[in-house]
């Protein structure tokens, strides 16, 4: 039996014509539907600077208080930038991706919160932490039991080019 080397371009090419059948030649064409949840009044602020921008129908929202009586289950409220208030168990029917932001030197409360509710319902979650030094220690440890992918960034302008790698 004759055996060649695996190369790393083996990968992007079908060996046989019926394998080629199973290739996906189109990008995906699903759009996802994204939730992008302030943190903190400072998170809210830079979502809402983010949220005028043009994007594939994600929602843009501020965590404002829990809204539940029951430790169990408790849901939250959750504020658009056009004031609308929702709660959180409705804004995650048929989401896909929560984005959960927070800034250095707050403890973003709601991170516990909308972790878990996107855990029972499966949806993928993403933390990001605006700022840098010492002060990022609260809000990272905070998100990194809840989200997926945790990044920290000094900059705010990474947070459209996330959102954009997301397909939020």
């Amino acid at each position: 039996m004759d055996r060649r080397p695996t190369l790393l371009s083996s990968c992007a090419r079908a060996a046989t014509a019926a394998e080629a059948r199973f290739r996906v030649n189109y990008p995906n064409s699903r759009t996802r539907a994204s939730r992008i949840v302030a943190l903190d009044p400072d998170a809210a602020s830079m979502v809402g600077r983010i949220a005028g921008q043009a994007w594939n129908g994600a929602h843009f929202l501020s965590y404002q208080e829990t809204s539940s009586a029951d430790p169990l289950d408790p849901d939250a409220i959750l504020r658009s930038a056009d004031g609308t208030e929702s709660r959180l168990s409705d804004e995650l029917d048929g989401a896909d991706v929560a984005v959960m932001i927070a800034t250095a030197g707050r403890v973003p409360e709601g991170a516990a919160i909308i972790g878990r509710a996107c855990s029972i319902r499966g949806i993928m979650t993403a933390g990001l932490v605006m700022g840098d030094g010492n002060a990022l220690d609260d809000a990272v440890t905070a998100l990194r039991p809840y989200a997926s992918v945790l990044v920290v960034s000094p900059d705010e302008d990474y947070v459209p080019q996330m959102l954009v790698a997301l397909r939020a």
